[in-house]
């Protein structure tokens, strides 16, 4: 089973004065899979991608990427591992150009730093991957355009195009449709269904709609009061007694929504 498993927790905890907001999570991801993390506002859905993505360091407790013990690494450092993340509020540099932003991006991946004399149209790779994301993205039309002169779901398509750029080998997802317009989701939705049905790269995303859990997650994960209370395939979790309780005071979840 380990084999099949890119990342695991083992008693995660991070403890803020007398709160714990996350407390002692064992889980495991299986490699390739689509998991979505669910739970009611402040379960610690996010503060535990903080601490898998190393913005927070735990109280205690290990986090293991490819059975190689992270929790001591940095952000930076788990980037280059091959981890990728996207947050909860938009992440781009509003002044640039959509084209700048995903550029900077592989740029960063590639480890190419600015050079004073040399045009950017000299880096044919980088510029051929910087349309190819953009494209994948459904950019194209958008590529010369301010990443602040964007609708708040284009930016999001420009912030995924950015952390793909990195081609990660695990994808974490904060909410990647908060704020979007009803007309957007959909579109979002479909380049998620994209990246899954590539193959290559195991996904784990924090939502609160339903829609997207049904179609894409092959697992879910329930967080309840910064704790694990099940897992499973999106049908048994519905049905199950505790998450009714917990997570929907006593209606079961509607995945066929």
């Amino acid at each position: 089973m380990l084999g099949d498993v890119i990342l695991r927790t083992e008693n995660l905890s991070i403890q803020f004065g007398a709160l714990k907001a996350v407390n002692d999570i064992s889980i495991s991801i299986e490699k390739k899979k689509f998991t979505t993390v669910l739970g009611p506002n402040g379960a610690g859905k996010t503060t535990f991608f903080n601490l898998i993505s190393g913005l927070y360091k735990p109280t205690s407790g290990k986090v293991y990427f490819k059975d190689q013990d992270i929790t001591a690494y940095s952000p930076q450092k788990r980037i280059h591992a091959g981890m990728g993340r996207s947050f909860q509020l938009t992440n781009v540099f509003p002044d640039l150009l959509a084209r700048e932003n995903v550029r900077l991006a592989v740029q960063s991946a590639a480890r190419i730093g600015f050079k004073l004399f040399k045009s950017y149209k000299g880096y044919n790779r980088i510029n051929e991957e910087t349309d190819r994301l953009l494209k994948d993205m459904l950019l194209e039309d958008k590529a010369d355009v301010k990443a602040g002169d964007l609708t708040h779901g284009e930016q999001r398509k420009l912030e995924m195009a950015m952390v793909l750029a990195q081609n990660p080998e695990i994808l974490l997802l904060d909410e990647p449709t908060a704020g979007m317009s009803v007309e957007e989701v959909p579109v979002m939705i479909e380049l998620l269904q994209r990246i899954k049905d590539k193959g290559d790269t195991t996904i784990v995303l924090i939502e609160h709609k339903m829609n997207m859990v049904k179609a894409l997650s092959d697992t879910l994960i329930i967080m309840v009061h910064g704790e694990f209370l099940c897992e499973g395939d999106p049908e048994s979790v519905s049905q199950n007694p505790e998450v009714m309780a917990a997570y929907l005071g006593g209606g079961a979840i509607n995945v066929s929504a």
